[in-house]
């Protein structure tokens, strides 16, 4: 089996998310991509805006009825700091014959020296950097560069759009745009 490790904050989660997750599930020849948001990233301390919960919430939305993800919850069920090196012993332990692919985005692999047990990390599972465009130069060493489509969303624009008063319509799933206006999220 080959599992795609994909963390975040996913605040909220978006088209980008799920395009990226997408390309790297054919490019790499995946089982599955699992979607694991964070409780609380210990290095982004005090940027979420909204709980783990509602995050927890929105990435089932994003992903539901595409066979090719799923969301894993143990981060949010831990609480506290979420350091993916524990997420991985537990994907090791459920899975201990699976292939395991962290993917991250060029702005989480920047950090990675940053993380908490680094080598172990990486004696866990391959990591794989998904870049876009011409992204990619300044990799840190050991990780593998997957191109995807380059789209040009984040969720800083989204949480920016929804406090406007714009639509997120086109940025994120319908459900979770329908959920993100039905909470009063990002307002």
């Amino acid at each position: 089996m080959r599992l795609g490790i994909f963390g975040g904050t996913f605040d909220p989660p978006h088209l980008g998310h799920l395009l990226a997750a997408g390309d790297a599930a054919v490019a790499m020849g995946l089982d599955q991509v699992v979607w694991v948001p964070a409780a609380q990233q210990p290095l982004k301390m005090g940027e979420s805006c909204t709980s783990a919960e509602q995050r927890l919430a929105m990435t089932r939305l994003a992903v539901q009825g595409d066979s090719r993800f799923a969301v894993d919850a143990q981060e949010v069920e831990r609480g506290g700091l979420s350091f993916m090196v524990d997420s991985l012993r537990v994907f090791r332990e459920r899975h201990p014959d699976a292939a395991l692919f962290l993917l991250l985005g060029m702005d989480a692999a920047a950090l990675l020296p940053k993380w908490r047990e680094p080598e172990a990390i990486r004696a866990l599972a391959d990591i794989v950097v998904l870049t876009r465009g011409g992204e990619g130069d300044a990799l840190p060493a050991g990780v593998t560069a997957l191109a995807t489509r380059r789209v040009d969303i984040s969720a800083t624009e989204i949480r920016a759009r929804v406090r406007s008063g714009r639509s997120i319509r086109g940025f994120v799933p319908d459900v979770v745009a329908d959920y993100i206006a039905a909470s009063g999220l990002y307002r």
